[in-house]
């Protein structure tokens, strides 16, 4: 709720435009790292003046295109934006000084700004004696902005672990096939993330089973920065990953590998393109939480964990998994097969992570459950 008192129709009012501001910032998700999705609207008299958001590093800021489109129209008004304005020289000016130059009178803030860099934007206005209103639908705009907040919260990327298994619990044959399990809506869906995310993350096992392309198929899709844990180097130079998608653009291929990995495989991955990087925990594999640091550094705010099954359960016992979407779909092809979830697993019922903000949807005919891990909390 706002931390200014107001009246109930105010509030009312504040919620409104506000969710207008965070359809807005929506436009452009998935386009933004390593800055946030940010919306704003201006409002005069009761109704909108004029609407913007951030498209992306370099561009305007949601709040300096909204006020370009307001005109005079900003003076006196009450903004509306779904992340605190910034209060420092970066690629753009400050937004709290273009909103102090525009005169408006009142500036509505949903989500505080957790990135120190980006100053103390609420505080320069209130200076200025501009009424300041903050937590407004702070809950959506976090939500919403998850990628950015896990970033700088937590110094690593948001994770999305995508799994698909059949209604027996495999996700192969007894041949290894595994296409499809799931049916066109849900592999759709599927692809939306790819574009959504900023990279792509798989385990070696997949790589050298599947053989994937790990691209994004929509017409105007883009292809996320392939990740793959590969603690020995075991990924061929001539795997398909390295290919560029349907629309030419080269892939960006990043490797982790461990301190043991051997050198001329290491190197020919280098000469293939890839950016290998050493990350070795005490067990001799790949450091999940230092290799997800490294992506983080990079300005990679997001990764869809696609597979394997031993990989997610590292990321899993590393905390690193901030929500499951599990598709099951209704088919049955019995064997031994494999797991969506491998590593040693719990002992006990109560030691197993058991999931919040738990949600199901059909999509033509697969079921899918999304949730987030409960680490703090397990059984």
């Amino acid at each position: 709720m706002p931390s200014t008192n107001l009246p109930q129709e105010a509030a009312a009012s504040d919620e409104q435009f506000m969710a207008r501001a965070l359809e807005l910032a929506a436009a452009a998700r998935g386009r933004t790292a390593p800055n946030p999705q940010v919306g704003c609207v201006i409002v005069a008299g009761g109704r909108i003046v004029a609407e913007g958001f951030h498209a992306g590093p370099g561009s305007d800021h949601a709040e300096v295109v909204a006020l370009k489109q307001a005109g005079a129209a900003a003076q006196g008004a009450t903004v509306y934006v779904t992340l605190e304005p910034c209060d420092h020289h970066g690629r753009t000016p400050p937004c709290s000084e273009a909103l102090i130059e525009a005169g408006v009178a009142r500036v509505v803030i949903a989500a505080a700004d957790p990135n120190p860099e980006s100053g103390d934007g609420a505080a320069r206005l209130k200076a200025a004696g501009i009424e300041v209103t903050t937590g407004v639908l702070r809950e959506e705009a976090e939500a919403g902005n998850a990628p950015f907040f896990t970033a700088h919260r937590y110094g690593r990327p948001y994770v999305l672990y995508k799994t698909a298994m059949t209604l027996d619990g495999k996700i192969a044959t007894r041949s290894g096939q595994s296409r499809w399990i799931t049916g066109e809506a849900a592999r759709a869906r599927v692809q939306q993330w790819r574009d959504e995310l900023d990279a792509i993350a798989v385990g070696v096992n997949t790589v050298l089973l599947d053989d994937p392309l790990l691209t994004t198929r929509l017409p105007e899709g883009r292809t996320p920065v392939k990740v793959i844990f590969d603690s020995m180097a075991r990924t061929s130079p001539s795997a398909r990953l390295f290919e560029a998608d349907a629309g030419g653009n080269p892939a960006r291929v990043i490797m982790f590998v461990s301190a043991s990995a051997d050198a001329g495989r290491v190197a020919a991955l280098r000469e293939r393109g890839a950016e290998v990087v050493t990350q070795s925990a005490e067990d001799g594999r790949t450091d999940i939480s230092a290799a997800l640091a490294n992506l983080a550094q990079r300005g990679l705010h997001s990764l869809l964990l696609e597979g394997g099954g031993t990989l997610a359960w590292s990321f899993l016992q590393a905390r690193a998994i901030d929500k499951v979407a599990w598709f099951i779909a209704p088919l049955l092809v019995g064997g031994p097969g494999r797991s969506p979830l491998g590593g040693l697993g719990v002992e006990r019922m109560a030691d197993g992570y058991r999931l919040g903000n738990v949600a199901n949807e059909i999509i033509d005919g697969d079921l899918l459950i999304t949730g987030s891990p409960r680490y703090g909390r397990k059984g």
